[in-house]
């Protein structure tokens, strides 16, 4: 018998502890899949930097800025979140020259896929983390993010024809408003079954854990 669970993971391209705790979700859900858990994980929309500029912001003189950091602090924070990236199988590169984007269209992108192509939105969510934190490229840059859905399987021509419309716009500001509605203001946010909260990029253990205590209280399929 298999215990189904619903996991929304809300979250920003930009934000390296997203990375951390995919990674470890996703371990977690492996190891389950022996006690026969299931889950359906989907990607919804969180902006750390709304009001981005489009030219992006060097990485330092961000976290100086806005959590009033020192550059020696950000290498520190940097190398740190580069073991942990690292111990969950992905490259983490950045450097005192990386920048942080506008995320809009990155979402926009995610939910075009979790709407026409759910299946294919994870490996999009990785995409965009490969093009951003292993590559260093340009999260506003139309060629960037339809090479980045092109790798994980979707129609390139079709993500063009998203990004140079004003399509979910209005559905990605509304997902948005409603998880902050819900009291998420930091990310990643694991929410299961609607009801249970998983906050920060956690290790798999932590996850297993939790999500082992949560699949014994769900009905069985």
């Amino acid at each position: 018998m298999t215990r189904p669970l619903k996991i929304d993971f809300v979250s920003d391209v930009v934000c390296p502890w997203c990375v951390v705790g995919l990674g470890g979700l996703e371990t977690a859900l492996e190891k389950l899949k022996a006690e026969g858990v299931e889950a359906e994980v989907s990607f919804h929309p969180f902006e750390l930097n709304p009001q981005m500029a489009p030219e992006g912001e060097n990485i330092v003189e961000h976290i100086g800025r806005k959590y009033g950091s020192t550059p020696e602090q950000s290498a520190q924070n940097r190398e740190m979140i580069r073991e942990r990236a690292a111990s969950v199988g992905f490259d983490m590169r950045m450097g005192s020259d990386s920048r942080i984007w506008n995320t809009f269209d990155a979402h926009r992108l995610l939910h075009w896929a979790g709407e026409t192509a759910p299946d294919k939105q994870a490996a999009l969510k990785k995409a965009l983390f490969k093009v951003h934190f292993t590559e260093g490229r340009n999260l506003t840059d139309a060629g960037t993010l339809t090479e980045a859905a092109e790798a994980a399987g979707l129609d390139r021509a079709e993500a063009a024809d998203v990004l140079a419309s004003e399509r979910y716009t209005g559905a990605v500001r509304a997902e948005e408003q409603l998880w902050l509605s819900r009291g998420i203001n930091s990310v990643p946010a694991v929410v299961v079954d609607g009801k249970y909260l998983i906050s920060g990029g956690q290790p798999a253990e932590v996850f297993e854990e939790a999500l082992r205590k949560i699949a014994a209280e769900a009905p069985a399929a």
